[in-house]
């Protein structure tokens, strides 16, 4: 615990988790204290150290978790003795009362720190395609406020110098005001036919932009149905998102995909379908654990002078047989006389970077391509290791063994059932709010199941996409009802996603399930 507090006021950025700056990821990684907004995306949480103390203070259409005042008196009340980050959405000294909370700091006598952040004033419109500023268009820009205090007897905007003295204007929280805003522009001289863009939920996969023009504006809105919040762009510079809407024009944009697979694995997926715009759902159906034992493996680990061939099938296998080899002391010398088998890239990078490299990877990423390679050599007699899964197929050292060969198999993790986000995922199924589904393993699928054993799943499944990342997982999901649309030919995450991106080429920007 700090002997002095001090409070920084951090900005989070407009909501695309690649947006906050370093320095608000470094004074994170140290808080004690996280007090957080509505906009501030709660990715942003996981940098905060274990045992930090995080408060939702968010503001949701009129709904206050806690007042303004409720909030500085917070921050004063923690920031005399802590640590605290003041996480709030976009910047907080641009329509973020940042400068509000930090007068009250200063009247406290507590220290503050402020860390700027990426403005959604600047940032939306970008991802939207509409540049703030062109030579072609218009020397000058402004933000504005589409919400001014309620207690204010009059409005402190002067529409008569805005409405034709700036090129482009950004207001902020003004979609319930827009009626207001639009007329008040064409009241004070800007031309009707004005355009105007209105993004949601901008820089993140759920972006949403409606265009259209100061004198029908309004309708179009009220025709999608756009709710706050949302940033309104007017000027001539909106007409160039034709030409440079680059965010949403990506492959997936639009698309909501679930990611079956355990949370400490599930980074390379997730971000890789991120970049190609989809809106990822996180729903871990494996956790991984240590097994209930770890003396097989320590045993193993002891006698590995004995093993001519150590076989590797997961990333898993090696994280926790590493882990029991350094444990005990040991390090990768120990190794010497093995040889090493990789079921596929991934597993021998880990490897690699343990300073082991991989005997044999066989073409094909799956237990039955492991036994084609090991046979150009006679196995019998031969001593195996196989430190794996508690529970996974046993077809490869069933076969090793008819071979003459000798395999001894130890558990080197195992995998349990979370219970997290089912009523979510449930729910948006039930929706229809789901396209697709990824299953990367035959666990995740067997797993998936069985977290909605309590309800009859598989018709709601069939509004989606199922995609598993080879034939293994594809017969367990098929045997279990599902109908698999995706599979790649190589047997990756690489290759699961180059799948996805096939299959809904030339869905449109909206998609559909199982488009």
């Amino acid at each position: 615990m700090a002997t002095e507090g001090k409070v920084y006021l951090v900005g989070a950025g407009p909501g695309d988790p690649g947006l906050l700056t370093l320095r608000g990821r470094e004074v994170l990684e140290k808080a004690e204290v996280v007090i957080y907004d509505y906009l501030a995306n709660e990715e942003f949480l996981g940098y905060a150290p274990p045992g930090a103390e995080l408060i939702y203070v968010g503001k949701k259409g009129g709904d206050h978790t806690l007042s303004q005042g409720g909030i500085n008196d917070l921050l004063v009340e923690k920031g005399r003795k802590h640590l605290v980050v003041r996480l709030k959405g976009g910047d907080p000294f641009v329509f973020g009362r940042g400068g509000e909370e930090a007068q009250v700091l200063v009247r406290a006598g507590i220290p503050f720190e402020v860390v700027p952040g990426v403005s959604a004033a600047v940032a939306v419109p970008a991802y939207a395609g509409i540049p703030l500023s062109h030579r072609d268009h218009t020397p000058s820009m402004a933000f504005v406020t589409g919400h001014e205090r309620a207690d204010a007897q009059e409005s402190k905007i002067e529409w008569e110098k805005i409405a034709t003295g700036v090129g482009t204007l950004v207001f902020f929280m003004g979609v319930k005001n827009l009626p207001d805003i639009a007329s008040n522009l064409m009241a004070h001289g800007r031309g009707p036919g004005t355009p105007v863009a209105v993004i949601r939920w901008g820089t993140t996969p759920l972006q949403q932009t409606v265009t259209g023009t100061l004198q029908d504006i309004v309708a179009k809105v009220r025709q999608a149905r756009l709710k706050p919040p949302a940033i309104i762009v007017v000027g001539d510079v909106v007409a160039l998102r034709k030409e440079l809407n680059w965010f949403e024009s990506r492959p997936l944009f639009g698309l909501n995909v679930v990611v079956t697979r355990a949370r400490e694995q599930a980074s390379d997926l997730k971000s890789q379908l991120l970049e190609l715009g989809a809106r990822c759902i996180e729903f871990p159906t494996i956790q991984i654990a240590p097994p209930p034992s770890w003396q097989p493996l320590d045993e193993a680990i002891e006698n590995l002078d004995t093993y001519q061939w150590l076989i590797f099938t997961s990333v898993n296998g090696v994280r926790f047989f590493m882990e029991r080899l350094y444990h005990a002391g040991l390090d990768v010398r120990r190794l010497a006389g093995s040889r090493v088998v990789a079921i596929g890239p991934r597993t021998a990078e880990v490897l690699a970077a343990h300073g082991v490299r991989a005997d044999f990877m066989p073409g094909e990423y799956r237990a039955e391509a492991i036994l084609e390679g090991l046979f150009q050599e006679t196995v019998a007699g031969v001593n195996f290791l196989l430190p794996r899964a508690m529970v996974a197929r046993d077809v490869l050292p069933d076969t090793l063994r008819q071979r003459g060969a000798r395999i001894d198999v130890v558990p080197a993790y195992e995998t349990v059932l979370p219970d997290e986000r089912r009523e979510e995922v449930l729910s948006l199924l039930k929706e229809g709010g789901i396209h697709c589904i990824t299953f990367t393993s035959s666990s995740t699928v067997l797993n998936f199941l069985q977290m909605f054993s309590h309800v009859d799943v598989l018709p709601l499944l069939k509004r989606a996409a199922i995609a598993c990342i080879g034939p293994v997982t594809a017969q367990t999901a098929r045997e279990k009802g599902l109908e698999v649309s995706i599979m790649p030919r190589d047997y990756t995450i690489p290759g699961l996603v180059g799948a996805l991106k096939d299959h809904f080429s030339g869905r449109g920007a909206t998609g559909g399930p199982g488009a």
